[in-house]
Formats: C-alpha cells, sequence, structure tokens
C-alpha cells in the first residue's frame, strides 16, 4: 500500500462519515483507485478500521479496487472481523497466515470379538492387563496314541493363539496341562501290565482258549446291557472277531496239529482277544497291582508320542506345561482350602464339592456353561471316571450333582498321602489348581474340547471360583467344535479314530491346517476325503501363484526397472489389494474367520491371475513391485496361520529331503542358467530345422527335471517359467497331464473312426440302387409296384396313403444319393 498512515488517515475518516453504505464503498473505490497495493507494506490501524465496515468483497464487478483492496486486507488479517470483534494480525509484514488445519474424520477400529461360551455370543475382546493375554488350555489325558481329535482342538488353538500374538500384538502367556493321573490312565496301566505279564507266561493253547471263554461271559453280559447303538455294534464286532480267531486253535487242539501250528493260532488269538482278556485279568487281578511306577510308565511314552505330534503338526509348544504327578501337594492345598471355605467336604476318605451350598450362595453360579445339563447323571459319572461311580462311592456323595475333589484309592490304585488318607486327585481339581497356581484368581482365556463344557469345566468354574470366592475366574471360555470322520462321530472308546500319525501318512501338516482354516474353530469338522481334497486344492493354487510370482522377481532387471508406472490395471488391482485387506481384518475381527480370511486370500490371488494372464497376453512383463507386495502379505498372513514356516520370505519354501536347507534359493541359480541355455538351444533348432534337438529339450523338461521336482512352463513369446516344487506332486501332475492328452488322443481316434463309420455307412447307402432300397424288407411289406415302392404291409394290406406318400419321399432321396454316387464313378473320384 504506497503512502504513509498519516496520509490514509484523513481520506479514510471522510469515508468512514458516509452514513450510506454503497456511497461509503463507491468513495473507498475512488480513493483506492489512485494508491498502488503491494505486500509487505506496513498497516495502519485506519485501514483496520475501514476493513472492519465489510463482511464481505462487493459483489459489484465496477468496484473491483475495493474487492482487491479486501481480499488483500483479508489474508494479511487472516479473514474479516464482525463490528466490535477484536481483530488481530495473522502475519506481519504481509505474510499469508497458515490455513486452519483439521484432521480427518476417520472410521471407528474394527474391535475383535470373541464367541464365549460364558455368554453365547461374540463379545468384544478386553484382557485384563493392557495387551497380555493369560490363557490356560486343557491338555490331553495321555493314555494312547493322538488322534485326529486332538489335532482339531490344537491345531484351532495354535492358530487362534498366533492370530492374538502376530496379528492382533497381544502378549499371549499359553498354560496347558498333561493328565497324567486318571481312572483311563490307571486302567490301561494295568490293564497293559497285566496282559504282558499273561503273555509272558505263555499260556498253553487249552488254557488260553478256557481263559477266553471265561473272558467272553463278562464280555457278553456287558454287549447285552448296552444301549448305545455304535458301541453295542463295536462290541460286537470284538466279540465276533475272537469267536473266529478261536475255531482254528480249536480245531488244533483237537486234530492235534504240530505245536509250530497251534502256536501260530494261539498267537492270532491273543492279539484279537487282547481288550477282552485285559478286561477280564483288570476284573480279577488288578487290585494287586501296587507299584505307582507302573502308572507313570504309560503316560510318559504317550506324552512324549503327543509332543511329537505337535512338532510334526507345527503347532507351538506352551510357553508352561503342568503334569498332574507334578502338582499333588498343590492339589492337596487347594482342595482343603475349598474345605475351610465351606464348599467341600470329607466323606469315607474322599473329598467332595458340594453343589448344592455352592449353588444356594448368592456370590455364585453353578453351571455357568451349560446350566440345562445339571443333573445329568450319566455325563456327570463319566465326568468322575469308570472306577469312581460304583455304589459305595455314589452313597457317599450329599447329593448326586456333587463331584469328587479327591479320591480315596481303592486297592490297585496309585495313591498319595493327605490329610484325609492316602488318595488320589479329582479330574476337574487338577486344571483348577494347576491354572490358579501359574494364573491367579482371574484369567482371560480358558479352552478346551466342545465337549468339556459340562460337567469339566462347569465343575472347574464352580471349584475355583469357590477357592478363590471370586466370580470371574475365567473371563472368555473358547472350545472348539467336534471332529467326525466322514459324517460319524469319532471316539476313542468306540475305536472309530484315526491317530495323527495315520493321518500324516496321507497328509502333509500343512494340508491339515489349512482345512482346519477353511472351517470355522468353534464349529464341527468333518474330516473327509472332499475336505481334504478342498485343501489339497488350495494349496496348489496359492503356491502356483507364489511359483510364478517368484518367477516374475528372479527376472533381471537394472535397479530403477523395478520401479514401473502404473497404470489403470495397477490402480484397479491395489485398490483391490487393500479392499481385501480391509475385508480380512474384518474377518478376523469377527471371531477370527479364517474361512471368510481363505476365501478372500483366494480372490485376490485370482485378480491377480487374470492381471498376470492380460500382461502375458500383451506380451507385457507383469508390475513386479505390485505382485511381490500382494505375496509377502499372503506369505504373512499363512505365517500367521502357522501355515508357512518363518524362514521363508515368499511363498511356501522347498525343502531338500531330511534337511532344513532352504532348497528354492540354493538351487534355483542353476535351474535358472540351465532354462536360458535351453531356450537358447531350441531357438537354434527352430531356426536350423533339427526336430531331435526339440525332441531332447522337450525330454528333459517332460521326463527328467520333474523327477528331480522341477518344472518348466514354456510359452510362445516370452522367457521359460522355472518352478521349484514337490517331486512327488510334480510326478502326479505328469502322470494327470499324461492320462489327459490319452483321454484327446482315444477321444480323436474315436471321433476320426466314427466319422468313417458315419461316411462308410452314407458310401453304402449310396451304392443302393432306388429299385431295390425296400425289396429286402419282407418283413414290412409283401407287395410292390414296377419302380420298387411298396403297395402293401407283410399283412398283404394296402398301405395308407400317407404311408405312401412318406415311403415316396424316401425313394426320391434315395435316388439322388444314388445319382451322387453314380456321378462320383463317372468322375473317377471313387473307386
Amino acid at each position: 500500500m504506497s503512502g504513509s498512515s498519516g496520509e490514509q488517515a484523513p481520506a479514510y475518516r471522510s469515508i468512514l462519515s458516509i452514513s450510506d453504505e454503497a456511497a461509503r464503498v463507491q468513495a473507498l473505490n475512488e480513493h483506492l483507485s489512485t494508491r498502488s497495493y503491494v505486500q509487505g507494506y506496513s498497516l495502519s490501524q485506519a485501514d483496520v478500521d475501514v476493513f472492519r465496515q465489510l463482511s464481505a468483497p462487493p459483489a459489484d464487478t465496477r468496484l473491483f479496487h475495493v474487492a482487491r483492496w479486501f481480499r488483500h486486507m483479508e489474508a494479511i488479517l487472516g479473514g474479516a472481523c464482525g463490528r466490535g470483534e477484536p481483530c488481530g494480525r495473522q502475519a506481519s509484514k504481509g505474510r499469508r497466515g497458515q490455513p486452519q488445519w483439521s484432521p480427518p474424520a476417520g472410521s471407528p477400529p474394527c474391535k475383535l470379538r470373541l464367541y464365549n461360551s460364558l455368554t453365547r455370543s461374540k463379545d468384544v475382546f478386553i484382557p485384563q492387563n493392557g495387551k497380555k493375554v493369560t490363557w490356560y488350555c486343557c491338555g490331553p489325558t495321555v493314555y494312547d496314541a493322538s488322534h485326529m481329535g486332538h489335532a482339531r482342538s490344537y491345531i484351532s488353538f495354535d492358530i487362534l493363539r498366533r492370530v492374538l500374538r502376530d496379528y492382533f500384538g497381544f502378549d499371549v502367556f499359553y498354560c496347558m496341562n498333561i493328565t497324567d493321573i486318571d481312572d483311563k490312565i490307571i486302567k490301561r496301566a494295568r490293564q497293559n501290565y497285566l496282559f504282558e505279564q499273561y503273555r509272558g507266561k505263555q499260556p498253553r493253547a487249552a488254557q488260553l482258549l478256557e481263559d477266553v471263554h471265561a473272558a467272553l461271559k463278562p464280555f457278553s453280559v456287558k454287549l447285552n446291557e448296552t444301549t448305545d447303538p455304535d458301541r453295542k455294534q463295536m462290541l460286537e464286532r470284538i466279540q465276533r472277531a475272537v469267536e473266529l480267531a478261536a475255531e482254528p486253535l480249536e480245531r488244533a487242539v483237537r486234530g492235534g496239529l504240530p505245536a509250530e501250528e497251534a502256536a501260530r493260532c494261539a498267537e492270532v488269538l491273543l492279539e484279537e482277544a487282547k481288550d477282552l482278556l485285559s478286561d477280564w485279568l483288570d476284573s480279577t487281578l488288578g487290585s494287586e497291582v501296587t507299584d505307582n511306577s507302573i502308572f507313570s510308565k504309560l503316560p510318559k511314552f504317550w506324552e512324549e508320542e503327543f509332543h511329537r505330534d505337535m512338532e510334526t503338526l507345527n503347532v507351538l509348544p506352551p510357553d508352561v506345561l503342568t503334569r498332574v504327578s507334578e502338582y499333588v501337594p498343590e492339589i492337596v492345598n487347594f482342595v482343603q482350602k475349598i474345605v475351610d471355605n465351606g464348599y467341600g467336604y470329607v466323606s469315607n476318605g474322599s473329598v467332595y464339592f458340594d453343589t448344592v451350598k455352592f449353588a444356594s450362595s448368592e456370590r455364585h453360579s453353578y453351571g455357568k456353561l451349560v446350566p440345562e445339563a445339571v443333573g445329568d447323571q450319566k455325563a456327570l459319572q463319566e465326568g468322575e471316571g469308570d472306577l469312581s461311580v460304583s455304589a459305595d462311592r455314589l452313597s457317599e456323595k450329599r447329593s448326586p450333582n456333587d463331584f469328587a475333589l479327591w479320591k480315596a484309592s481303592k486297592p490297585g490304585e496309585p495313591s498319595w498321602p493327605c490329610p484325609w488318607g492316602k488318595g488320589r486327585p479329582g479330574w476337574h481339581i487338577e486344571c483348577s489348581a494347576m491354572a490358579s497356581a501359574l494364573l491367579g484368581a482371574s484369567m482371560d482365556i480358558h479352552g478346551g474340547g466342545f465337549d468339556l463344557r459340562f460337567p469339566h469345566h462347569d465343575n472347574e468354574l464352580a471349584q475355583s471360583e469357590a477357592y478363590f470366592d471370586n466370580d470371574c475366574w475365567v473371563r472368555y471360555f473358547l472350545h472348539t467344535g467336534h471332529l467326525t470322520i466322514a459324517g460319524c462321530k469319532m471316539s476313542k472308546s468306540l475305536k472309530n479314530f484315526i491317530t495323527i500319525k495315520d493321518a500324516l501318512q496321507k497328509h502333509s501338516a500343512r494340508q491339515l491346517r489349512l482345512a482346519f482354516l477353511m472351517h470355522s474353530w468353534k464349529d464341527t469338522l468333518d474330516y473327509s476325503s472332499n475336505t481334504m481334497e478342498s485343501a489339497l486344492q488350495y494349496e496348489k493354487f496359492m503356491n502356483e501363484f507364489f511359483l510364478n510370482v517368484k518367477d516374475i522377481l528372479r527376472a533381471p532387471v537394472d535397479i530403477t526397472g523395478r520401479f514401473e508406472k502404473w497404470e489403470d490395471e495397477e490402480s484397479e488391482l491395489n485398490k483391490s489389494f487393500y479392499d481385501k485387506k480391509t475385508a480380512v481384518h474384518e474377518a478376523l475381527c469377527d471371531n477370527v474367520d479364517t474361512r471368510t480370511v481363505l476365501e478372500e486370500m483366494r480372490a485376490l490371488v485370482g485378480q491377480c491371475n487374470l492381471y498376470m494372464a492380460a500382461r502375458k497376453a500383451a506380451r507385457r512383463r507383469p508390475n513386479r513391485a505390485l505382485l511381490g507386495s500382494i505375496a509377502r502379505y499372503l506369505t504373512h498372513m499363512l505365517k500367521v496361520f502357522g501355515a508357512i514356516e518363518e524362514e521363508s520370505s515368499l511363498g511356501f519354501p522347498v525343502r531338500g529331503p531330511g534337511s532344513s536347507l532352504n532348497l528354492e534359493s540354493t538351487v534355483m541359480p542353476y535351474l535358472q542358467v540351465l532354462s536360458d541355455f535351453r531356450e537358447g538351444v531350441r531357438k537354434i533348432a527352430r531356426e536350423q530345422k533339427v526336430p531331435e534337438v526339440l525332441q531332447l529339450s522337450d525330454a528333459l523338461r517332460d521326463d527328467v527335471l520333474p523327477e528331480l521336482g522341477v518344472r518348466l512352463e514354456d510359452h510362445e513369446g516370452l522367457p521359460t517359467v522355472v518352478k521349484l516344487g514337490d517331486r512327488e506332486t510334480l510326478l502326479k501332475e505328469r502322470e494327470e497331464k499324461r492320462r489327459v492328452e490319452e483321454e484327446k488322443r482315444k477321444k480323436k481316434e474315436g471321433a476320426a473312426r466314427k466319422k468313417q463309420e458315419q461316411e462308410a455307412a452314407k458310401l453304402a447307402k449310396m451304392k443302393i440302387s432306388p429299385s431295390e432300397m425296400f425289396l429286402s424288407e419282407t418283413d414290412k411289406y409283401s407287395k410292390f409296384d414296377e419302380n420298387g415302392l411298396p403297395t402293401h404291409d407283410s399283412e398283404g394290406k394296402e398301405l395308407s396313403k400317407g404311408q405312401a406318400k412318406k415311403l415316396k419321399k424316401l425313394l426320391e432321396a434315395q435316388e439322388r444319393l444314388h445319382k451322387e454316387y453314380l456321378q462320383m464313378v463317372q468322375n473317377g473320384s471313387f473307386k
């Protein structure tokens, strides 16, 4: 603004004295037209006073001097000020002020919700102590081989644990127990010991037969009393197998066959009758087994097998493992405090939990998980164990719903000293004492199989809250769904189970995990050929994508060539990428819905495949940076789920047999050199027309390299793709390819043969003279006219006009065909 403050003031005062606003603005415009405005001039109070009189620049375009001055003043002072309002300068010396900034509204964050069996709903997951999560998981009762039911629970919990730790960033402290004192273990250990003792005595054939028949009598009684159809069918199979195995031995004894033959038959019978004899021996001699070491040997063996199975399945080991046999003192103290708190009572050397008193307390509730099952005596007795439901034991209780905290040991059972006499822990108290010793009065998560809800977990809750006198021992109860085998119930007691080792003979640990990931962790999963085929196809689909991206990333480019211009296709794929990541996050927040996650990942790969196919058709390389980002994200998610080992940077790792060596990174440079050399040789062979070299190149691709786990893919106009995979898989692919090609060849040959037959039939028909075509059909017609056209049917009845007309049309058509044939003969086109 030119001029000084002194020069401006009189003119501004005269302008401000004009009462009419329009006239005032006009006068201001005339005054300003005589001056030049530049930034950097210091303002006077007169400038500010005049500016305060204006709320906005004038709309009249002729007053452009005022409009220009107003914008200049507004930029310096930071906006128009109302009458009477203070108006401070926002920038000194004419500089524009920094505009006000407002943060984006954003969107509310997605919260993790878990299905909580305590509420039977999906609850927002809130740990009690910041990001730390305390988690106790019911481990196995180790008396037999781990089966797919175990895999269902422990793989599912491993996935949940990894997601909470590696995706949501929680600090998970994971505890698991091993039940190595239990009615099942005691009975199985005694039976195994007694059976081995019996076998070691090598009973004579006649004695063995006598003992087997003696064992069949109580077995038959049990069979007749069994009402469960599945269990009854299983027992009938055992009985029939024993009877069939006994017949040859009986014949050998009666017929005086050689000792070797009798011994062979006896060995067969011993194997078939093992369960039956073991049960019989236990019922007669079980009370004589007193050595505690006999009861520890069995669980120790099966615990080792369990850990090996879990390691093979890539299940993370627990942060801490507890064994019941190591926590007996803590269990005794735990039981004593429950008694002291008034919720337990001693009866005949055993200690029982008083469910009636607990349920009547205002501070407590019994049967939180499955209140409708309270009073189910069958379930309660199964929870007590086979050795603990005799009439004398049941009579010790104040209420049928009460359960054992501590069991007085009978003869033939292991025992430990305690204030109530020698005894052993009840099943439910084991977990309460061990979990509380490590996690205190309240834990975040307790996990187990669906079938453990009642009575095991309901009793755990009751006795633990009786001990701590609280109502919050567990905040979130997670229960994995059942596992069925081809739609049928799986049960050890029914001998209808598949061991983990058996399952791993057919499928890899990754394939089993993918099958579980494709189903909700809380729902029933059916282990069947269809289930596993879906997992196999998913693995193959993802692996092909990873192999294709690896090939693209291996293509040599200079450092600037790694960053390519994005076009519409890349932008669209990138948008889909981020949409899918959002969908994955929402699915994981929704009760860790891995099924939806895998579907979203499959859809993302499908879009990538379409993008790569379009680039291939256009003879252009796909954008390596974008595909690399997507592949690394998918690898990360599969790592989170435990489906890819940690050391793999992209895709499924390929290792050497019996080695932890990353085979892919080791051999791929050499394979790439071989591929480039082969491509150069093929190019020369095509130019020089040397088919033998091309055949050798194809044989290298189709016959030699698949045996080494290498696949070459030739694409017209593009470099050969090199993929390293599993040898067995590649050989199966090769056989399938050959089978398909063989079917195509046979189909093509069949089509050619059919065409030849049709042409031969047509030619044969063309050769027939029209006058003779109906004469041979004497079974249909009896009289013909001079042209060979039928006039009467086989019974001598004259043909109707419609029939005659139809036959005449056929005759005319034959005349044309025959004429065509004669023409071909005349032209020499047919011989």
